[in-house]
């Protein structure tokens, strides 16, 4: 018996575990070895897909021993397992709608994700940048020439630009779609009810961990679905404005090692 048994600590990955240098801190790397070989079960709960967050384990040696939430919420993979568990996807007319609401912002870049393809529309300089930090190649090509389904879409331009997008969105689709900022320069399209919070919650049932054993830890607005489940909802000291004002316990930032912090703080409370 692990004194950690039982227990689900599901962590952000960009900006929480991965550091503003892009790497996992030795420090953050010993702690989750210390949580799992005490019986702990450690995970992440990133916006990357599959094809973008599959080569990080090797490259940073990551210690993963519950299914991974990729895509924002729209897929849970079980790497030990190699396959994927649930998969969601946007409105069959995504492609219809984006072309249209790209005529209303003609500014506005984006990525289409289909399987682990990624087809891109008007790419811009924050484009440039995102698929040079995650990596792979990328199809551009006209809207009505990107294959479907689609598991994501993520959005764009600087961050006013984004919010009138948001807002245009939410009126438009929200019933149908989850729209939600990963940082103040990228928003992601799912499909309703396709968050971090519900497949961390749908980890945990499969896992058979209590609620009041589940921890979680993020920076930004697409976290908070998973903080709002956490037992100690915990956020490093970077992350965004509205984690702060919803009232995440903030620890050290990033580049601090906030994950290894906040096993810490596990390790006092078991």
């Amino acid at each position: 018996m692990g004194k950690f048994d039982g227990v689900l600590f599901y962590s952000d990955y960009d900006d929480t575990l991965y550091n503003s240098t892009h790497t996992v801190s030795p420090e953050n790397h010993a702690a989750i070895r210390y949580f799992q070989e005490n019986g702990g079960r450690f995970s992440v709960a990133t916006g990357r897909a599959h094809r973008t967050f599959t080569p990080q384990i090797a490259l940073e040696r990551l210690s993963l021993n519950a299914p991974v939430v990729l895509s924002n919420g729209a897929a849970l993979y079980d790497y030990a397992e190699d396959r994927c568990l649930v998969e969601t996807f946007l409105p069959p007319d995504a492609p219809g709608r984006l072309a249209r609401l790209c005529g209303e912002f003609p500014a506005l870049a984006f990525e289409a994700y289909h399987g682990d393809e990624i087809y891109v529309h008007n790419p811009n300089a924050v484009t440039r940048n995102h698929l040079a930090k995650v990596g792979g190649a990328q199809t551009l090509c006209p809207i009505p020439e990107m294959p479907t389904p689609w598991t994501k879409v993520i959005m764009e331009q600087d961050e006013p630009y984004l919010k009138e997008v948001q807002a245009r969105l939410l009126q438009l689709w929200g019933d149908e779609c989850e729209v939600i900022f990963s940082n103040p320069v990228l928003l992601e399209l799912t499909a309703k009810g396709s968050h971090k919070g519900a497949m961390v919650a749908h980890a945990a049932r499969l896992l058979g961990i209590a609620r009041e054993n589940l921890y979680c830890m993020g920076d930004n607005q697409n976290d908070i679905p998973m903080l709002a489940l956490s037992a100690v909802p915990f956020a490093p000291a970077n992350c965004a404005r509205e984690v702060k004002d919803w009232g995440a316990r903030v620890l050290g930032d990033c580049d601090e090692h906030a994950v290894a912090q906040a096993i810490g703080i596990l390790d006092s409370i078991y």
